[in-house]
């Protein structure tokens, strides 16, 4: 489902836990980590959107979460050609995004990133708020630190600083900006014999 200009609804999902922490999910079998996002069906609204992708991205339901807040308007980051599929070629430009922030009411434990046959993270861990946008692929990065920007304002107290550096914290995995110690992975589901 494609809007006039090409760009495909999509929700993003920023959750935080009690200490104003946010969910970082790295992309199965690949060296990336991201926040939680997923396409609106056909006849959803963002928000069933959202807690069907929460489910099926993080295995939380909607009472594990409380909305904090959600962007204001549609986000919009454009993919490279070399991104699309084939078939999409010449009608999809990208993703225009409608982001929540969310509470963690839950448990870590209540996080299962196999609650569906096709999961889309094999590992988590919580990051301090501004997570580092140089981990990040680079055409989403500028819709990242905008859903950050804007969301903050549910999270820090007036006058405080908002505007931190984004980047990985001294000592800090060179590759990902997260301590390798700090990493839930998932293992593999064991494998039936032929």
């Amino acid at each position: 489902m494609l809007d006039k200009d090409g760009y495909r609804p999509n929700v993003g999902i920023i959750l935080l836990n009690s200490r104003n922490e946010v969910f970082w999910g790295k992309r199965v079998k690949q060296h990336s980590w991201q926040f939680p996002q997923g396409g609106i069906k056909y006849g959803e609204s963002p928000e069933q959107a959202m807690f069907r992708e929460l489910w099926e991205e993080v295995g939380l339901k909607s009472e594990h979460v409380r909305i904090v807040g959600r962007t204001r308007e549609w986000l919009r980051y454009e993919v490279p050609e070399q991104w699309i599929r084939r078939e999409l070629r010449g009608n999809y430009r990208g993703q225009k995004q409608i982001w929540f922030l969310l509470r963690l009411l839950g448990r870590d434990c209540d996080v299962c990133l196999r609650a569906t046959t096709h999961p889309e993270f094999d590992a988590w861990r919580w990051h301090e708020y501004w997570v580092p946008l140089e981990t990040v692929i680079e055409f989403k990065r500028d819709v990242y630190q905008q859903a950050l920007l804007e969301l903050s304002r549910f999270v820090f107290k007036p006058g405080r600083p908002h505007a931190k550096a984004m980047h990985p914290r001294p000592g800090a995995h060179l590759e990902t900006g997260v301590p390798a110690a700090a990493v839930v992975s998932v293992p593999e589901p064991p494998t039936e014999a032929a």
